[in-house]
């Protein structure tokens, strides 16, 4: 192929054109790419982020952000065959490249639907509820979570320059915080592809993405308190960033996600004849192999009952043994190579290391034989499995990462050793316990939880849906304490909040309701001969309400409501057993409170609101009894236009309804939301 010399992407415009480094390709060695040698001026691109991309941003709300997201997703797998065929590259094969490719894509479309499901139609997040903060009702405080104003700088390893890009963009893009990033070298000609796709797209407010191919200079000492760092890659080079004397002074938040030695434990109950263990060995193997080890979450330390080593050493012997090695478009290949020369040489030097005073049980010894033209050229490492016999006694298998198709087995005597074991690791980003006895499970996990950011539980019952110890999901927390960073990232809405700042806010209710844009209780209501129910989208406002009518329950009601539903717990019938309750008479189900309510506030004809789709913090706070007179008061308490419309091409929106059920005494006996679908005008 042509060489050619990758660019960054500067204030819009695309920088480079005069060669610096050389970079080669993973199967062969030959010369694939250059990066640029021209110099970046990083204030103009701080400034280009401040001026441009965070007005931009801040234009669209969450929820149009959130569609923006679900719009590049489509728009890059679209155009995924040409990733793939660049990802080929780097020598990962198919399976390898969809991680990257489509795991990436799927992160936007995660971040897409969780932005739409649970963030508002604007750009302040209340994190309520509010709470009172006096006597009187005339003071209350909550929290509101609002975009930071500043950028974000993400520095990301070499083995994901896809999904690692995608993964921390989505997040604070919702967060309406333009993104720097700066993908490692070895592989930034990926990344530079799918720059180029997104910038291509259209759909990025100008100033929301910009790219760094090369050194960040003097970027991070630019940067102010609103600003955001995050990292992935080696501990050493987490600790050299977050020691960045900038950094400190303006305390800028940086979040570290570090390679970590992660281990797998076969519980004390799992024999060799179990599905359990089969499921181990197919485990072990597919993390050492899978994107030939090259994986923050790789597994690098199995940890297996004393009685069980060389069980576990022979098994894994031969399912490495099957293990194809070669350029991935040779049919067969299950594993390609290593990123980089520098890659190669690294994990050579650590296995070194590993193997004082070790067994090898599987390596390059064992006809090792990479196919493919110029394999001998390129950077394919074997299938390396190690046996410590005392790992107690041996520190290197805890200290030093071999960041390939490496691991190391060692053997415990009770689950307790196991888990000093998986603590000699200093804190890792994820933890496997296979064992099919719920009762140890309770026991580890705690334990493990501790040092460990995810903790994977796998039995049979778990293998049909599981997505595997090395996969990081969007819903989920990555991240790990200690050694690991002790950052997160992902974990749904939470990655989001992460780029957003948290502020108390003090006033009254009416004063609460205008600045988080949801109804308060205790704030002013708006009151009209129109019924709330008969209102468009668009007319409707947060505090718009209604009082309802009374009724008076009967013990007629609550038979009928018992003989519907079926419900006939004493507390409604057994008019003995009730008077020796706390309550000391039989009450109405609340469930029919409920159900009675609904029918005091609904407007019954055809109109804008469309489906009850859902009810939210429901809580019966005081009992209901024979007698009892009860009203509601509903109340506009949130609008989310979620830009959708329905198969007649008219649009609508979420609407939240606060619902108040009081007695005849004014007292809350029901408290909750409900949840609707409004359209809009034609």
């Amino acid at each position: 192929m042509a060489v050619s010399t990758l660019q960054s992407l500067i204030a819009g415009r695309w920088l480079g054109a005069s060669a610096a480094v050389p970079l080669h390709s993973a199967l062969d060695n030959s010369l694939i790419y250059h990066t640029h040698s021209e110099a970046i001026d990083f204030g103009e691109a701080v400034t280009y982020a401040r001026k441009t991309g965070v007005p931009g941003l801040m234009a669209l709300d969450f929820q149009q952000r959130a569609a923006r997201l679900k719009a590049l997703a489509l728009y890059l797998v679209e155009r995924k065959e040409e990733l793939y065929a660049i990802s080929h590259l780097s020598g990962a094969t198919r399976a390898d490249s969809w991680v990257d490719i489509e795991g990436g894509s799927g992160t936007l479309f995660a971040y897409a639907s969780m932005g739409s499901n649970e963030l508002p139609s604007s750009n302040v997040l209340h994190e309520g509820p509010a709470m009172a903060l006096g006597k009187k009702g005339g003071f209350a405080g909550t929290h509101i979570l609002v975009p930071r104003g500043g950028l974000a700088v993400h520095i990301n390893a070499f083995n994901f320059p896809i999904w690692g890009l995608l993964e921390k963009f989505a997040p604070s893009f919702l967060a309406a915080m333009p993104c720097i990033a700066k993908p490692a070298t070895a592989t930034s000609y990926l990344t530079e592809a799918v720059v180029r796709m997104m910038h291509a797209s259209g759909l990025l407010p100008e100033g929301s993405l910009q790219l760094v191919i090369g050194s960040t200079g003097d970027l991070l000492d630019r940067l102010n308190g609103q600003d955001v760092v995050t990292f992935t890659g080696s501990a050493a080079t987490a600790a050299k960033l977050r020691t960045n004397r900038n950094l400190i002074e303006h305390s800028v938040p940086f979040n570290g996600e570090a390679d970590s030695l992660n281990c797998a434990i076969l519980a004390p109950d799992v024999k060799p004849d179990d599905v359990e263990f089969d499921l181990f060995i197919k485990e072990v193997a597919r993390e050492m192999t899978g994107k030939s080890g090259q994986k923050c979450t790789a597994i690098r330390r199995i940890i297996v009952p004393h009685d069980m080593l060389d069980a576990v050493g022979t098994r894994l012997r031969e399912r490495l043994s099957k293990i194809t090695v070669g350029d991935p478009s040779i049919e067969g290949v299950r594993m390609g190579a290593l990123a980089s020369k520098e890659q190669q040489r690294d994990v050579a030097e650590r296995v070194a290391i590993l193997s004082a005073g070790n067994e090898v049980v599987y390596g390059a010894a064992d006809g090792f034989a990479p196919l493919g033209a110029g394999a001998a050229d390129g950077c394919f490492f074997s299938p390396t499995l190690l046996m410590c016999r005392d790992g107690l006694a041996n520190d290197s298998v805890h200290d030093v990462e071999a960041f390939g198709p490496v691991s190391t087995m060692m053997p415990y005597t009770d689950i307790d050793e196991a888990l000093a074991l998986a603590a000699r690791g200093k804190g890792s980003l994820v933890s496997t316990l296979v064992t099919r006895d719920p009762k140890i499970a309770a026991y580890a996990v705690p334990v493990a939880a501790a040092l460990h950011g995810r903790v994977h539980i796998l039995e049979r019952e778990a293998a049909v849906d599981s997505t595997g110890h090395g996969s990081p999901l969007p819903q989920l927390k990555h991240g790990g304490p200690g050694r690991a960073g002790g950052g997160e990232e992902l974990g749904g809405v939470r990655a989001v909040r992460h780029y957003l700042q948290r502020a108390a806010i003090q006033g009254s209710p009416t004063m609460l309701a205008a600045v988080t844009g949801e109804y308060v209780r205790g704030a002013a209501v708006k009151e009209s001969a129109l019924h709330p129910f008969r209102k468009h989208f668009e007319d409707l406002e947060t505090g718009d309400s209604l009082l309802t009518h009374r009724r008076t329950v009967s013990e007629a009601d609550i038979t009928a409501f018992g003989g519907i539903s079926g419900d006939f717990f004493y507390m409604h019938f057994d008019e003995i057993a009730a008077k020796e309750s706390q309550f000391g008479k039989r009450i109405a189900h609340g469930y029919f409170v409920l159900s009675a309510a609904a029918g005091l506030f609904v407007s019954p004809g055809v109109g804008p609101v469309l489906a009850n789709y859902g009810l939210d913090n429901l809580r019966f706070v005081k009992p209901v009894g024979i007698g009892d007179t009860i009203r509601a008061r509903l109340t506009c308490k949130r609008k989310v236009d979620r830009n959708r419309k329905d198969v007649f091409g008219v649009g609508q929106g979420v609407v939240a309804w606060d619902v108040q059920v009081t007695n005849q005494d004014e007292e809350l006996v029901a408290s909750y939301d409900i949840l609707t679908l409004v359209s809009k005008r034609e």
